[in-house]
């Protein structure tokens, strides 16, 4: 089930002020939660050394940095539907003199434009929760991974399949971001329908709400002048707000971030 919230007179979701917030609470370069140490789990067991590596949803590029970087991925493409998000990204990535090792790139909805086989290991992080057909991307990543291939992802998933609650609505409401939300077995299913191998999906459920409830504290407290100086207090209200409702999905079990990995054939 898909829900879109329309911000009329905004170029992408990701707007200015948002992007300032996020920062704030999960780190320079990142809009979704966990920062490097996330990253650091999300890869375990998995080896990026030499590899070519396809970022689907990359954001302000912290992330593809961090893969060249720390983890010896050889070349990454990062993709992305905001062209400000890319632009930014473009920039980090040459401020941090990868731009020989780091492509990142506007994208279009649609199949990915890459051929077949042309990657080792696509990664994403919390950005597939905005694509509505599951099944139909991740038999695009099985088709530019060539055999031997990893997937690995964070998500944002759901617990359960039936309507959304009032307070999963609410705090979509207040996201103004599209959701487009499949739960763990959902996603697993899609990926072994897709032809992938070794799915595992790890729940992070918990790991979140514990991180999420310390986010709020800061939010409504030492973090809160920053904000305000950086975004204004309305905004600053609007996203401690936002964050209370966060948290109450996350306890309701309504929200499950998880991890996904799985291997092409």
């Amino acid at each position: 089930m898909a829900i879109k919230i329309d911000r009329p007179g905004e170029p992408g979701e990701y707007d200015d002020g948002m992007q300032a917030l996020l920062q704030v609470v999960w780190g320079d370069g990142f809009l979704s939660p966990g920062g490097p140490e996330e990253i650091a789990r999300l890869l375990e067991g998995v080896d990026l050394r030499g590899a070519r590596v396809l970022d689907i949803g990359c954001g302000l590029g912290a992330i593809d940095v961090l893969l060249v970087a720390t983890y010896g991925a050889g070349h990454v493409v990062g993709i992305d539907l905001e062209p400000d998000l890319v632009a930014k990204a473009a920039r980090r990535v040459r401020a941090a003199g990868l731009a020989g090792r780091i492509e990142v790139r506007t994208v279009e909805v649609g199949p990915l434009p890459f051929p077949d086989a042309s990657f080792d290991a696509v990664f994403s992080k919390d950005s597939l929760v905005q694509i509505p057909d599951k099944s139909a991307i991740f038999a695009e990543i099985r088709r530019v991974l060539k055999p031997g291939g990893r997937f690995v992802a964070s998500d944002w998933l759901r617990g359960g399949s039936g309507p959304y609650t009032p307070e999963m609505l609410e705090y979509f409401r207040l996201e103004g971001i599209t959701y487009n939300m499949a739960s763990i077995a959902q996603s697993v299913e899609a990926l072994r329908q897709a032809g992938f191998t070794d799915v595992v999906a790890r729940d992070r459920n918990d790991w979140y709400l514990d991180l999420a409830r310390r986010e709020l504290e800061a939010l409504a407290g030492e973090w809160y002048p920053l904000i305000v100086e950086r975004i204004g207090r309305d905004r600053a209200d609007h996203f401690v707000v936002n964050w209370r409702q966060l948290v109450l999905v996350l306890e309701r079990g309504e929200l499950r971030p998880a991890h996904l990995l799985a291997v092409s054939p």
